[in-house]
């Protein structure tokens, strides 16, 4: 035997997450097996397979799996309004097809490039959890319809309407109705069809 040849060189110790590193782990491979299309009910145990964990280093994290979907929601919630208010609160009116449009891209778009998150968006995701998930989902569709008809009020008083809120209500009911329809269809598809296909003739259309 060569004297030479070095001793065998013992095992690298596996890496302690730091505090909080291992929660946004378990939410990012939660999210990435949703991605997977046809993917049926997702549990604690193929969730902790894929982490290489047991299921109790995963409930140290999260009480439960609900509470990982109310996390994953809570990222839908603070990225999705973090950029809507920029076009709420823009000092100067967008052009045309204008805000409604500028709203619907925004979320539309953010849906295509998380497709697992789409997934929770469009319900999919929630069918066996627990209800209040479903609750939550339908109350971000309702605050994005809110934040339609504000910038759509605001357009009709610009453009003389006598019944502005009226007018704000039916188009805004139309605009979250394409949103839906459109992640729906993105998520049925198996994420082939794409929620911004041909977006821009669409959202003119709509604006019109």
């Amino acid at each position: 035997m060569d004297a030479d040849l070095p001793a065998t060189a013992p095992p690298i110790p596996k890496r302690r997450p730091k505090p909080g590193e291992r929660r946004t782990q378990i939410l990012q491979v939660l999210a990435s097996m949703l991605e997977q299309p046809g993917a049926d009910r997702i549990t604690t145990a193929a969730l902790a397979a894929r982490l290489d964990v047991s299921e109790a280093a995963l409930y140290r994290h999260f009480a439960s799996k609900a509470q990982m979907f109310e996390a994953l929601i809570d990222f839908i919630e603070h990225s999705v309004f973090g950029l809507i208010h920029q076009v709420v609160d823009a000092p100067h009116p967008l052009p045309p097809p204008g805000p409604a449009a500028r709203i619907a891209s925004l979320v539309l778009q953010f849906g295509e490039k998380n497709p697992g998150m789409a997934r929770v968006m469009v319900g999919d995701a929630l069918v066996y959890e627990n209800e209040r998930l479903t609750a939550r989902i339908n109350q971000f569709f309702d605050r994005v319809e809110s934040s339609l008809r504000q910038v759509l009020r605001t357009a009709a008083e610009a453009q003389g309407s006598l019944t502005p809120t009226v007018q704000a209500n039916a188009h805004a009911s139309v605009w979250i109705s394409f949103i839906i329809g459109r992640l729906h269809r993105y998520a049925r598809s198996g994420f082939k069809r794409l929620p911004t296909e041909q977006l821009e003739a669409s959202l003119r259309a709509l604006a019109q």
